[in-house]
C-alpha cells in the first residue's frame, strides 16, 4: 500500500514538473494560433487536469512531455473544431460595445422590463416546443454549463449528434425569436 502511495506521490511530481518546463511552450503554441493569454491558460490547465486524472498510466509513460503535448495539441484541434461547429451554426461573437450599437439602432431599451418580460416568455415557449433530443441539449449547457464532452459521457451519444442536435435547436429558437419580433 505504501509503496503504491509512493509510486502516485511520484508521478504527481513528474507531473509538477513536466507541467512547469512544458507550459510556456505550449502557451505559446496556442498563442501562434490566434488564441488569447487566456484560451491558452484555460488549455493548459485543463490538457493538466486531464493528465493528473489518468496518473495510474503514468508510470509507463516513457516521454511525458512528448506524452503531454500530444494530448495538448489533440485538445488544441478539439478547441478548433468547436469553433468551426459554432461558426457553422451560425454562432458568432459580438462585442458587448457592437451589441449596444445594434440595440441603439432599434430604438429599444434594453432595460424595459415590459419587452424583456415578453422576450424571455417567447424564448421558454420556443424552448419548450422545441423535439425532446435538442431542448434537452439546450438546457443542458445553457442552463446546466455541461461540455459537449460531459454530454456525451453522461448520455452515452456521439458528439457530433449533440452537436447537430444544438445546431438545430438554435436555428429554430432563431426563426421563433424572428416571428415574434415580426409580430
Amino acid at each position: 500500500m505504501k509503496a503504491e502511495a509512493n509510486d502516485k506521490h511520484a508521478s504527481q511530481k513528474r507531473i509538477e514538473q513536466t507541467y512547469r518546463n512544458q507550459k510556456p511552450r505550449l502557451i505559446a503554441r496556442f498563442r501562434r494560433a490566434g488564441r488569447t493569454i487566456e484560451e491558452a491558460e484555460d488549455l493548459v490547465q485543463e490538457v493538466y487536469a486531464e493528465t493528473l486524472a489518468r496518473l495510474a498510466i503514468v508510470p509507463g509513460i516513457l516521454n511525458l512531455p512528448a506524452w503531454i503535448y500530444s494530448l495538448f495539441m489533440r485538445q488544441m484541434i478539439d478547441f478548433w473544431r468547436q469553433g468551426k461547429v459554432r461558426q457553422a451554426s451560425g454562432e458568432i461573437k459580438i462585442s458587448e460595445e457592437a451589441l449596444r450599437e445594434i440595440i441603439a439602432e432599434t430604438g429599444l431599451d434594453p432595460q424595459d422590463i415590459c419587452i424583456r418580460d415578453c422576450l424571455l416568455d417567447a424564448l421558454d415557449d420556443a424552448i419548450r416546443a422545441l423535439p425532446e433530443e435538442q431542448r434537452r441539449v439546450i438546457e443542458a449547457q445553457v442552463f446546466g454549463g455541461k461540455t459537449f464532452r460531459e454530454l456525451a459521457e453522461s448520455t452515452g451519444e456521439n458528439m457530433d449528434t449533440l452537436m447537430a442536435r444544438k445546431r438545430y435547436a438554435l436555428a429554430k429558437l432563431a426563426r421563433a425569436l424572428r416571428q415574434w419580433i415580426d409580430e
